[in-house]
């Protein structure tokens, strides 16, 4: 497709010919050059450059004349109002995909059914030139993409001339990092889905894009379907983030939801989540907390404008919640859910992925089943909560078709300016400050074989650790061999609860070390 934009003749003008452009003179009379079909045209009208030159001629009388430069070092002499349309060939731009999955095939199916919006909203086309997967010949392709080139070996994707952007979507830190480097080598700009890569290389990568001279986009590393990217980038870019909070895990803000809400085990959801697609055969990444921590990590760097990498990041799983976790929780007036935060204090960033309890008043509460949220506090503009799908084919489809016409939309303007996927244009050298420092109430969840003298035992111990007892609560049990009970304590530092959970461990009448979970504040 043409775009183009008039512009007053002040001096000679050349061709550009490696940005398609096509400078026309013209006249009153010939103004609908540019309305031919496929051409589109914003007019500038600066008016007239006029001056006064001496006339030669034989009465020496001054004599007024209007000069316009022309192309191509000629001057075209105007009495009347002059242009040049520059008109912009706006050229399609073809895409190559490697991975098919989930992601992959979400992502092929938006470009085909949507491709008329996309179209429109970029004045060209979006184009899938080329697909790759292990089983990328037996694939069913949508509508529209059966004659792509289709190929299993990920090379001839990222080497093929007619490509401009590759998208990534296959996922870990070791082949993908060589299909991105490649591709970036080899000029072409890529699109990433890739939160653990990201997490732990991404700031090395996008040196290497800006030394190429090409961009990389990431907004689907972090959850899903929210533009958390694109609002910390650039939407809220103005303001001074202080801290961020956020549930980044649809899987285990499943299983956490529905066990409260059904007082089930946690081993009987985890069953039913796999069953259903929300959970890995091996659910450790979700469960245990790494795959939250990688987005986390990449939502720091974002927001703070540190170089951060995961094992930075205090880490805590779901495993050890039970629903009466919750029964308890429900009695404090809090509900349980794996909490990513990130806090900047007078000692440093504290940065932790671990449950916790938040208050049920709370919006990130509110959270349920597989969905997102990210609440984001800046010294200025104050609190601001985005929410919505975290994972899915379309929903994080959605955010990679839209890092693809971002992207697309600079390959055809030429513009050398390019945001960092980071938000900053170098990430600081992040020191971590330890989780130890972190001051909080804390919710203590202890499993007994019960006798006299245990409470007075387990005070005794916190007393010796200057730690506070707020409450003990315990709920109806019909066994005094594992009996369950709660004692919240007043505001203490992280260093001294697991001090005194460490000396408590030892005690004989524990069925299992006490739970320690943070009582986060007021969001």
């Amino acid at each position: 497709m043409i775009a183009g934009i008039e512009i007053p003749l002040n001096g000679f003008c050349k061709r550009r010919q490696s940005l398609g452009v096509i400078a026309v003179v013209r006249k009153i009379g010939l103004q609908n050059l540019a309305h031919r079909p496929g051409y589109r045209r914003n007019t500038i009208d600066l008016g007239t450059r006029r001056r006064h030159a001496q006339s030669r001629g034989s009465q020496g009388q001054g004599r007024l004349q209007n000069r316009a430069p022309a192309i191509g070092q000629t001057r075209v002499p105007a009495l009347y109002r002059t242009h040049i349309a520059i008109i912009v060939q706006m050229k399609d731009v073809n895409i190559g995909v490697i991975g098919l999955g989930n992601v992959g095939s979400g992502t092929v199916s938006i470009l085909a059914g949507n491709a008329a919006q996309i179209s429109q909203k970029l004045g060209f086309n979006l184009r899938v030139k080329a697909v790759c997967s292990l089983d990328a010949l037996e694939k069913t392709l949508p509508a529209g993409l059966e004659n792509v080139t289709r190929t299993t070996d990920w090379r001839e994707v990222v080497s093929n001339p007619d490509v401009q952007i590759v998208a990534e979507l296959i996922g870990g830190t070791t082949l993908a990092r060589q299909i991105i480097e490649t591709a970036i080598a080899n000029g072409k700009s890529v699109i990433t889905a890739n939160k653990e890569l990201m997490a732990l290389a991404g700031a090395e990568i996008w040196d290497q894009a800006i030394r190429a001279g090409v961009n990389l986009a990431m907004e689907a590393s972090v959850a899903g379907g929210i533009p958390i990217h694109t609002v910390l980038r650039e939407g809220i870019s103005g303001d001074r983030i202080v801290a961020i909070a956020g549930i980044l895990n649809g899987t285990s803000n499943y299983i956490l939801t529905e066990m409260e809400r059904r007082g089930e085990s946690y081993d009987k959801i985890l069953a039913e989540a796999q069953a259903l697609g929300y959970a890995e055969a091996n659910p450790s990444a979700d469960v245990d907390g790494f795959d939250a921590r990688s987005k986390l990590a990449i939502l720091s760097a974002l927001a703070f404008g540190e170089r951060i990498t995961p094992s930075d990041i205090f880490v805590e799983g779901i495993r050890r919640i039970t629903a009466q976790d919750f029964d308890y929780a429900h009695q404090l007036g809090h509900t349980i859910r794996l909490v990513c935060s990130g806090e900047l204090t007078e000692r440093g960033l504290v940065l932790s992925v671990r449950p916790a309890l938040i208050h049920e008043d709370t919006i990130l509460a509110g959270v349920k089943g597989a969905y997102n949220a990210v609440w984001v506090k800046g010294q200025y503009g104050s609190d601001t909560f985005y929410y919505g799908r975290g994972a899915g084919s379309n929903p994080t489809g959605v955010a990679v078709v839209s890092d693809m016409m971002r992207v697309a939309r600079e390959i055809n303007s030429g513009s050398p300016e390019r945001v960092s996927p980071f938000a900053h244009e170098r990430l600081g050298e992040y020191k971590p400050v330890s989780i130890a420092l972190q001051r909080r109430p804390y919710y203590l969840r202890f499993r007994v074989d019960d006798r006299p003298g245990i409470i007075a035992e387990l005070a005794g111990i916190l007393a010796s650790k200057k730690i506070g007892l707020e409450a003990v609560l315990q709920l109806p049990s019909d066994s005094k061999h594992d009996l369950p009970f709660v004692i919240t304590v007043e505001a203490t530092s992280e260093q001294d609860i697991q001090d005194a959970v460490g000396q408590m461990s030892k005690l004989d009448f524990l069925r299992e070390p006490p739970l320690a979970l943070p009582m986060e504040p007021p969001l």
